[in-house]
């Protein structure tokens, strides 16, 4: 199919279903079990988390399309990837439906590079609700960091500066809790002290991103007022950081967003952005 506009500039990914294996590197067998039954009755996982009778098969595939993504960045096809994908995945626990998230992608995402011979991990989380989930599977492991600003106080009530990781994985959680009312130099002024100073010192291999865009000042979920340009910067940051650090290689996952027009210009210009 012929393409205009900026859609034209991209490669495309052929996704693929994630197994039941895969999926384990972060859940529980038994709460595969779980998604997979409630989705054939077509009953809810939680208030907010309700089920069709797809919902497992989009689950898998929105799981395996990070482990696809991971393939062909580990082979050298590509460097960078955006995952527009549905249903998100960073509020899901290992053992729990939450937020609309069935699985944690970044995490399966994370732990399958890991298989693949990546020794550092990093993820980055700027939607504006709290990557609860994400922090749960990584907070004890050194082996992969988990950087999140967000909305505080706010849905789902975690990510409170002092949550930090615990055991081995102390210093390898940063919450950075953002108010109501933030603006772009707020998150300017994150990026370049705090996250950047942890990002440099852990000199990650690769660069993952929870690629929220509910933080705009349109979305009707959230009081922090970035704009679409916000977004933009925050992606020629990652870029920047990316190509010093790790050899330009991004994966980046979509993740909250409400407002289908805020939306639609916050990945166009985040995808832009990342094709370099």
């Amino acid at each position: 199919m012929e393409s205009t506009g900026s859609l034209g500039r991209f490669a495309t990914l052929q996704p693929r279903h994630a197994s039941r294996d895969e999926i384990s590197l972060v859940h529980g067998a038994d709460y595969v079990d779980v998604v997979e039954l409630y989705s054939r009755s077509e009953r809810p996982l939680d208030g907010d988390t309700v089920t069709s009778k797809d919902s497992f098969g989009a689950a898998t595939m929105a799981a395996g399309a990070g482990l696809a993504a991971a393939d062909a960045v580990h082979a050298g096809e590509v460097k960078r990837a955006l995952l527009l994908v549905r249903p998100p995945g960073h509020h899901s626990l290992p053992r729990r439906a939450m937020g609309f998230c069935l699985f944690n992608n970044v995490a399966i995402t994370a732990r399958y590079l890991q298989s693949l011979g990546y020794q550092r991990p990093a993820i980055l989380d700027w939607d504006v609700h709290h990557g609860n989930g994400t922090q749960d599977v990584f907070y004890n492991d050194p082996s992969v960091l988990f950087i999140s600003l967000h909305q505080f106080p706010f849905y789902p009530g975690t990510g409170a500066a002092a949550e930090q990781g615990s055991g081995e994985g102390k210093g390898f959680t940063l919450n950075l809790p953002m108010s109501a009312g933030s603006v772009e130099p707020d998150y300017r002024q994150a990026f370049e002290g705090p996250i950047r100073e942890k990002l440099e010192s852990f000199s990650p291999d690769i660069l993952l991103i929870s690629a929220g865009f509910d933080a705009h000042e349109k979305d009707p979920l959230a009081s922090v007022e970035l704009q679409t340009r916000s977004f933009e910067w925050m992606s020629n940051w990652a870029l920047d950081f990316a190509n010093q650090s790790c050899d330009g290689k991004i994966i980046s996952f979509l993740e909250g967003g409400y407002h289908l027009d805020a939306l639609a210009e916050s990945v166009e210009v985040h995808a832009t952005t990342l094709l370099g």
